[in-house]
């Protein structure tokens, strides 16, 4: 059965600054396609949440803390499967220091 999926604030900001800069260094089409890639992403570990990589869990010791590439896209969306839902915690771009943005206060 799926789990709703839900963005934390930090990956809604994310979210925002990442189709804003696809917005304003290529073309609202390129936006669109990319949120639809996070859409998909979100519809793909609500299903499966145990699919994503654990390598950052190991990485920072978050237990549980797994990965799923975003389509085609250069971004990686960081979640973990709770109970009754799955949280995402960011949305990062592959060339970020992942493990400083995930060790930022409300990270």
């Amino acid at each position: 059965m799926a789990k709703p999926v839900q963005f934390s604030d930090v990956a809604t900001v994310d979210l925002e600054s990442a189709s804003s800069y696809y917005v304003a260094e290529t073309d609202v089409a390129t936006a669109i396609r990319f949120v639809d890639a996070v859409e998909a992403t979100a519809q793909r570990i609500s299903r499966n949440p145990r699919l994503g990589s654990l390598r950052f869990a190991y990485e920072l010791s978050v237990p549980d803390l797994r990965t799923m590439p975003v389509g085609k896209f250069p971004y990686l969306m960081f979640y973990l499967e709770r109970e009754t839902l799955v949280d995402v915690w960011r949305l990062l771009h592959v060339s970020r220091d992942i493990s400083a943005s995930l060790q930022e206060p409300d990270a």
